[in-house]
């Protein structure tokens, strides 16, 4: 019994022994981390104008464009351009074999000549009393049965001839001579290219935010290069099926030499300006399950210390807009506030910071890959 009771003291005196050295270890542990500084870099948040804007993606079409096509059937008698060509508005195109029209206006035209003199003989007969008033009648009626027989004839030869609805660029020609091809045959396309739009989607709650003459900035993939335009019209419906809202912008004029009908384009709506926005990278903002935060920097005396340390304290903060590599703060900003914007990733809230300028000093820098 004796020998038990000593093992058993034994066993509760090591454990609590062992409590209490943890103990100590821990706080000095905890003791020596305070004095260690984490080297941080900042930012100043500042309250400035915000041009808050909306993305969408866009495809660039000429200011006038269409697809021709053949008015009546026929065989192809002439081709007119080539391609590429440059025409004007009116210019003959393309020439349908119309020898069979012209010889039915000429018949036409001999029968409007004959029913114009039986008219003029039914008058002269008429005036001397010597005819009935149905014979002038039928007489009238004919003259202007050719009259419409001739109109007719010669709006058929009007189709015959395919002519250039607007100025531009003609493309490669679809047709051949001595082809034969039905009424409504695409024989070639024509753009007008000296100045381009463009034609993107927005969402209804975005639509509800853009008016008619609202600036745009559309940028190309591939150069990168950016062309300025104005919004000219708005669709007044709503896609039922992708519930989107097609609008349409006018480029500058530059942008008929640069873009191409059908090329892809990055659009952003710029909205009207807002004063009085804090805006900070987007970087410096961490996202976690409580929400979004940053890490501000302030001067504190922490209890039992004789002097001012720098202290950086996590803040949750609302976020709004973004816009480029910015994000605008709507709460737990103010102007004036430092914001850590390097070192964050070694942070915990009340770590004692050291402000530094070189990013590279706290360790977030991405490293530098040689040749």
């Amino acid at each position: 019994m004796i020998i038990a009771i000593v093992l058993l003291t034994l066993v509760i005196g090591g454990i609590v022994g062992f409590n209490q050295f943890r103990a100590k270890m821990i706080a000095q542990y905890l003791d020596s981390m305070k004095n260690v500084t984490v080297p941080v870099t900042v930012t100043e948040a500042q309250s400035g104008t915000w041009t808050p804007g909306i993305d969408a993606i866009g495809t660039a079409n000429a200011r006038q464009g269409a697809d021709l096509s053949t008015e009546a059937s026929g065989v192809v008698r002439e081709i007119l351009f080539q391609s590429n060509d440059t025409v004007t508005s009116s210019q003959l195109l393309v020439q349908i074999d119309d020898r069979q029209e012209r010889a039915d206006l000429e018949a036409a035209k001999a029968s409007l000549n004959l029913a114009q003199i039986t008219l003029n003989r039914a008058r002269n007969l008429q005036e001397r009393g010597v005819t009935a008033t149905s014979t002038l009648d039928s007489a009238q009626a004919e003259e202007v049965s050719a009259q419409a027989q001739v109109a007719k004839l010669e709006a058929v030869l009007q189709t015959k001839q395919l002519l250039a609805p607007f100025g531009g660029t003609i493309g490669i020609p679809r047709i051949e001579v001595g082809q034969f091809v039905a009424a409504g045959t695409v024989f070639a396309t024509l753009q007008d290219r000296s100045q381009m739009r463009v034609d993107f989607a927005l969402t209804e709650q975005q639509a509800a935010q853009v008016r008619q003459g609202f600036s745009v900035t559309a940028i190309d993939e591939e150069g990168g290069t950016s062309f300025e335009g104005e919004i000219t019209g708005i669709d007044p419906k709503i896609d039922a099926n992708s519930r989107l809202v097609t609008v349409r912008a006018l480029l500058d004029e530059a942008s008929g030499e640069a873009l191409t009908p059908g090329q892809f384009l990055r659009v952003r709506v710029n909205l009207p300006a807002v004063e009085n926005v804090i805006s900070l990278p987007q970087t410096v903002v961490t996202t976690s399950l409580y929400g979004d935060s940053v890490f501000v920097v302030r001067e504190e005396t922490p209890e039992g210390a004789d002097a001012p340390q720098t202290i950086a304290r996590e803040v949750f903060v609302r976020i709004g807009r973004r816009h480029g590599n910015s994000v605008e703060i709507l709460e737990g900003l103010k102007a004036g506030d430092r914001v850590v914007d390097a070192g964050q990733n070694r942070l915990s809230s009340g770590a004692v910071v050291r402000i530094v300028t070189d990013p590279a000093e706290t360790g977030d820098a991405p490293p530098v890959i040689g040749n």
